[in-house]
């Protein structure tokens, strides 16, 4: 379906202040049809003086009349001579029309769009006398609401101008209204915002009082008041219960002077959805202390490993815990970053920093310096990918160290890439430019400790993929220069994330 700016640069000449002003109308006309109980549709006027059905919407508080999509379609000679009638007039314009599929006529009323000096489109609503809800005192208030915003729209007061207040987070029509006057004086409350007030303790008959004898607060329909602009606000009426209001003035022009004769007011509890947000806060707390002491507990592990290090002699047992040690402050580095993030996702360029100087300080020594590196961040990981996938860089990090660069050569660089494809793979490539792969070596033959973790956390846990090749020139960057192939060695590894978050 083509959107009004689609429509807009194809068929009209409207400028895009003009086309802002229409969005803007949008994202108010919800409430607009629901105040009406009818079908609302801007008309656009054309290149070859026609007009153009730009946007529909089907009011919540009525039956449509429309079964199909309008958009796109050019108004008839039937609906034509009203809406150019109010084009050219930029006058409220109100009739009957046939439509095909429907038997009896259909009433339409047009109103012109103004934006500035100038009138920009066309707003029709349609009803049917038939389809149409009974009279009664609500159905009578909200049409009269309506028509009050209609003569806004046609004198260029509706839209509100500036920064106004966003509609989207707002309660909506059904969910209560206040009608006040220019002096915050309640003149109807529909019934839902009475049952909403009375959950606040609100019992007395509220017209005819001002919302401050209410007891509600009133400041945001003083503030709507004074800056000519609707303002949303939610306040506590009591420790238990949660009021959302939006109050929207309404406005009228007399010659270059705008007053307010009134307001609207939207109003909603909310007070279950916040205890739900708050119970959400206190979970999402809690989970945090608990990755706050798991960090904890792993460190006092990791301190108790280092002691008992310091009474061994042999040094294949002393090499052995000192790799637990690293694999085991490496998970640690995993849960210190969680008890700082909100939710269950993390990001994982927060874990590998750390994690390299991590490996810095462990496994660098004067006579042959290691430069580390990382380009790209990898998005946001759940813990179950993160936790796993850390200790497999840090085993690929150590064993680019320990086999790449032994004691006593001269050093190099080591480089970590991280990225996200579209087809939702996470790519890691750990390359270094050492002394390489031996000619002999075959992944799935290894036996050693540490890529034999690395094998099974990717393939089984991480259910991934993992490729270990010499290097070759072309695989040189920025950070990382290889001279000449077989000078160094690049792991590659694909892990699925798709459904993981």
């Amino acid at each position: 379906m083509p959107t009004l700016v689609e429509i807009a640069h194809e068929r009209s000449n409207l400028d895009e202040a003009s086309l802002e002003h229409l969005n803007s109308l949008l994202s108010e006309w919800g409430m607009l049809a629901d105040f009406c109980f009818a079908d609302m549709l801007l008309y656009l006027p054309t290149r070859d003086s026609q007009f153009i059905v730009a946007a529909q919407v089907r009011a919540a508080t009525g039956q449509t009349l429309y079964d199909t999509d309008l958009v796109g379609v050019v108004a008839d000679t039937n609906e034509r001579v009203m809406i150019d009638d109010a084009y050219k007039s930029a006058k409220l314009i109100t009739g009957e029309i046939k439509v095909e599929m429907i038997a009896e006529p259909i009433n339409l009323m047009a109103i012109p769009v103004r934006f500035g000096d100038r009138i920009i489109a066309v707003l029709t609503r349609e009803w049917s006398q038939r389809t149409g809800r009974k009279p009664g005192q609500l159905e009578r208030t909200y049409l009269a609401i309506f028509e009050v915003f209609a003569k806004m729209i046609s004198t260029g007061l509706f839209p509100f101008d500036g920064r106004g207040a966003d509609a989207t987070v707002a309660p909506r029509v059904g969910d209560g209204v206040v009608v006040l006057d220019a002096d915050t004086r309640v003149r109807y409350a529909s019934p839902n915002a009475v049952s909403a007030m009375h959950r606040v303790g609100i019992s007395a008959n509220a017209v005819g009082q001002t919302l401050a004898e209410l007891g509600i607060a009133e400041t945001a329909a003083r503030h709507a008041f004074e800056r000519l602009e609707p303002v949303v606000e939610e306040f506590e009426q009591t420790t238990d219960v949660t009021l959302l209001t939006r109050t929207i003035p309404t406005l009228k022009r007399t010659g270059r002077q705008v007053s307010v004769t009134g307001g609207v007011v939207l109003l909603r509890d909310v007070s279950e959805l916040r205890r739900r947000d708050r119970l959400l806060l206190t979970k999402d707390a809690t989970i945090r202390e608990i990755h706050h002491r798991v960090k904890n507990n792993l460190q006092t592990i990791s301190s108790l490993l280092r002691l008992q290090v310091r009474r061994l002699k042999s040094e294949e047992a002393i090499s052995a815990i000192t790799e637990s040690v690293r694999r085991i402050r490496t998970i640690a580095l995993v849960h210190e970053t969680l008890s700082r993030e909100a939710g269950e996702d993390i990001a994982f360029i927060e874990i590998v920093r750390p994690l390299l100087r991590l490996v810095e300080e462990g496994l660098q020594s004067a006579d042959r310096p290691v430069k580390f590196s990382v380009i790209g961040d990898g998005g946001r990981l759940p813990a179950t990918i993160a936790t796993p996938l850390s200790v497999v860089i840090l085993e690929l990090l150590q064993n680019a160290v320990d086999h790449g660069f032994p004691e006593g050569s001269k050093g190099g660089s080591v480089l970590v890439t991280l990225g996200q494809s579209d087809d939702g793979q996470l790519s890691v490539r750990v390359i270094d430019n050492g002394q390489g792969l031996k000619s002999d070596f075959e992944m799935a033959k290894v036996t050693g400790l540490g890529l034999s973790i690395v094998r099974t956390l990717v393939t089984t846990e991480l259910a991934g993929t993992i490729q270990m090749r010499a290097a070759t020139v072309a695989d040189s960057t920025k950070e990382l220069k290889i001279e000449r192939a077989g000078d160094g060695t690049v792991v590659d590894l694909k892990i699925p994330i798709v459904g993981e978050k």
